[in-house]
């Protein structure tokens, strides 16, 4: 993994399972733009739970893997995972919709113009009609260098949430320049 790059022109979203290195990447994405150009002008949306499962923290921010400095605009969702924590269908899409709420919330105050734009689980905030992947997608579109990360493994099929996850990621590939797919590595 320490040889993948992120271009920092254009939009890329960063694809793959739990613990496959998405934050990571985007976090050396970050760094790699901030020693070229400097914190000024840069939004860091965080929308990843952190969910522990057997033992290992699944998901997590940015913040695991470097320090976002003082000068870049730092918008953290303090969100749900919905399909983990909901005990049923209509609970997860309870939760779902508190996320997007409040990721609107947090978008609406993100600044004008940004230079770059780094998402964290860019999905998360997707699951629930409160916001089109769309709206994102716009905000994104303003900065010269979008780095969007996203799960991308075993969804269900027949509940709200995973639908509408499955169409947001759809929407992302769709709008950007590129995708890094990741795998998790062997351990063989």
């Amino acid at each position: 993994m320490s040889d993948r790059r992120v271009p920092l022109t254009g939009s890329t979203l960063i694809v793959g399972p739990s613990q496959a290195g998405k934050t990571r990447l985007t976090a050396r994405a970050l760094n790699a733009w901030i020693d070229t150009h400097g914190a000024a002008g840069v939004v860091v949306l965080e929308f990843a739970p952190e969910v522990e499962q057997d033992g290992t923290l699944l998901g997590g921010r940015l913040d695991r893997f470097t320090t976002v400095p003082d000068d870049a605009w730092h918008g953290i969702l303090d969100a749900y995972a919905p399909r983990t924590a909901g005990e049923t269908d209509a609970k997860a899409a309870a939760l779902a919709a508190d996320n997007a709420n409040r990721a609107a919330r947090l978008l609406n105050a993100a600044p004008d113009d940004p230079a770059a734009v780094f998402v964290n689980d860019a999905t998360i905030p997707l699951q629930a009609e409160e916001i089109a992947p769309h709206r994102l997608v716009a905000y994104c579109k303003q900065a010269s260098c979008a780095v969007l990360n996203a799960y991308e493994g075993e969804l269900g099929t027949d509940d709200s949430v995973s639908q509408r996850e499955y169409e947001a990621l759809t929407a992302l590939r769709s709008w950007v320049d590129r995708t890094r797919s990741l795998s998790v590595p062997s351990n063989s």
